[in-house]
């Protein structure tokens, strides 16, 4: 035993850890050892990863040179193990905000959103001049309202842009299911109130998609695999999607997603790569892949997805648009695949931060009663001319910088125009240990997937599952009892760590992803891929998110030298949802002059 055995880190006790930025505490970058393989490659590292006899050596090699063992495994802290990150309600005094009945439908919410509005969004339209910008809820919903198109229509155009699109030769891959009859029903029922003057919310006739790992009626719930549906059958919607379909929305198909989110790319081999709208060469990202880039591409104005990784916000940035990721708990979880218990949080994916606001709104509220924490609701009060004041932005120079140079030079330029144009202060600060995080959380959202998964993979051929999720697969089921009670111990040493920093700041900012959408090569079409240097840059600033059970948001803020998009992240405190929409607010209206149109787009509400 010897043999295998590692040493593991000794870590300091959190309260004689410097967290200020003259601390010596040394930023360690991903320590990544793995090359890229896809085809033919990949099933032979397949076949010994699966096998008995050099599985288990294979396995503890990558843990060994990825750092596993030393940051975690055998690591040596004092912290108990905090095992789910349900942050107790604190009354954060925010400005700028309106408290909202808890008791209130989800459309009576949605009225309340619009309330938070500004009354009229086209003055300051017209004034920034923007060069491009997608089609928001309130446009549909004025489209409507003055009988210059109907949902019929917009649903009829809909599922020709979705037919187009499948096809050669862009071969976009942006849904696993749609149903033309059930789509084009509800917007006939939602035509239908229109005529009457009767819509239910300014979401009636919106077209949404759902990522499918959510459950929505009529569509079977895959995970983007090929039998999870047979095992698991959806027998109805999940809360999420049941409040967006009581706001009269239509719920227009599950989109296109990494299989069982074990990965960052977007690529699925067997539904297709999700492509990018800004470059169908490049990928979408994962694991929503789907609802990003039908949101990209103006098929839907929001779109819901499921964050366990980063997995809202970095197909999000990678495809230019705003996603945000609520604290955990903050919206019902029941009806989505319970492939990561304590890190998965349903998430939005919009044209712009006030779609993503509506929608947030529309699910609020209708949390289980067995839910210990029962947090207040608070909306913010959004206004075209000025935003709130003293907002402190935490950064930490070394990990904002880890990331390509366009990225840094574009994401450290917005930063300067958003303290410049308000006034807000830069708080410097040192935030240890965050490559020990994003092990922490492989090592947890692995166990738990791996578990949520076992009585099912237990039955299945290994045929019926991708290349490289066996892959991820045979990794996550690697992982034992002791990791997992040390990752644990770990996230609770980090959130001691970031509520420190929240004492000083009121977010902390950073690059969304550390590089941006990279190609899609021909050998990953069948097999998929393992790209883990790029895997762990795209997650690099995301964790936390997850870990930590943080509300967290990307705003698209420009784009690298081949014009593809970059998006800036604000990661709150518990429950500080409308600061992070105030704030996010405030970003797009500075760049929102220069966003750029997609190379793939459909004008849903054009005029004949």
């Amino acid at each position: 035993m010897g043999l295998f055995k590692d040493q593991g880190v000794v870590y300091k006790p959190v309260e004689e850890v410097d967290l200020g930025p003259k601390s010596d505490h040394v930023y360690l970058r991903a320590n990544v050892k793995a090359p890229r393989m896809a085809g033919l490659l990949v099933k032979i590292f397949t076949w010994f990863l699966e096998s008995r006899i050099f599985g288990t050596l294979l396995v503890y090699i990558l843990k060994k040179n990825n750092l596993i063992h030393k940051l975690v495994t055998n690591a040596q802290l004092e912290e108990s193990p905090l095992f789910v990150p349900l942050h107790p309600f604190e009354d954060l005094k925010e400005q700028e905000v309106k408290c909202i009945d808890s008791k209130l439908s989800p459309p009576e919410q949605v009225q309340q959103a619009m309330d938070c509005l500004p009354n009229s969004s086209e003055k300051s339209l017209r004034g920034l001049q923007p060069s491009f910008r997608h089609w928001t809820i309130l446009d549909y919903s004025k489209a409507y309202n003055l009988k210059e198109i109907t949902p019929r229509m917009v649903a009829e155009r809909f599922i020709a842009a979705v037919h187009e699109s499948s096809n050669p030769p862009s071969q976009m891959s942006f849904f696993i299911n749609y149903n033309a009859e059930d789509i084009l029903r509800q917007a006939d029922e939602s035509t239908l109130r229109y005529k009457q003057g009767k819509p239910i919310s300014i979401l009636d006739g919106i077209p949404i998609a759902i990522k499918d790992e959510i459950d929505c009626s009529p569509y079977p719930t895959t995970g983007g695999t090929k039998w999870l549906h047979k095992v698991r059958p959806c027998t109805g919607d999940a809360s999420c999607v049941k409040c967006l379909r009581l706001c009269g929305a239509i719920l227009v198909g599950k989109t296109n997603m990494h299989e069982l989110g074990a990965g960052t790319s977007g690529i699925n081999p067997h539904y297709g790569a999700t492509r990018n709208p800004y470059d169908i060469s490049k990928i979408a990202g994962g694991s929503s892949s789907g609802s990003a880039a039908v949101v990209a591409a103006g098929l839907c104005p929001v779109a819901l997805g499921v964050d366990g990784g980063g997995s809202v916000r970095m197909p999000a940035a990678l495809c230019g648009v705003v996603g945000l990721k609520p604290t955990f708990g903050r919206i019902p979880h029941n009806g989505v695949l319970p492939l990561n218990w304590t890190v998965g949080m349903v998430g939005i994916l919009a044209g712009t931060i006030e779609d993503a606001f509506i929608v947030y709104a529309a699910m609020n509220g209708q949390l289980p009663p067995d839910q210990p924490t029962r947090p207040k609701l608070y909306f913010p009060l959004l206004n075209p001319t000025k935003s709130i004041s003293g907002v402190k932005m935490a950064t930490y120079a070394e990990w904002f910088n880890d990331c390509s140079d366009d990225i840094r030079t574009c994401c450290s330029q917005a930063l300067d125009k958003l303290q410049e144009h308000y006034s807000w202060k830069i708080v410097k600060v040192t935030i240890p240990e965050i490559e020990v995080m994003r092990l922490a959380h492989y090592s947890t959202i692995g166990s738990e997937c791996s578990t949520s998964l076992s009585s099912h993979l237990e039955k299945l051929k290994p045929e019926e599952i991708g290349w490289d999720a066996r892959v991820a697969l045979s990794v996550y089921g690697s992982f034992s009892s002791k990791e997992y009670i040390k990752a644990q111990k770990i996230r609770n040493r980090q959130m001691q760590f970031h509520m420190k920093i929240f004492a000083e700041a009121d977010v902390i900012v950073s690059p969304t992803t550390g590089v941006t959408a990279y190609p899609i090569q021909d050998d990953a079409s069948e097999t998929g891929e393992l790209d883990y240097i790029n895997g762990a840059a795209l997650v690099r600033y995301s964790i936390a998110g997850n870990f930590l059970g943080l509300p967290a948001v990307t705003v698209p803020v420009g784009y690298d030298k081949l014009g593809l998009p970059i998006g800036l992240q604000f990661i709150g405190q518990p429950w500080s949802e409308p600061t992070l929409i105030h704030i996010a607010s405030a970003m797009q209206a500075i760049c929102k002059p220069d966003y750029r149109k997609p190379e793939v787009f459909y004008n849903l509400l054009k005029k004949d």
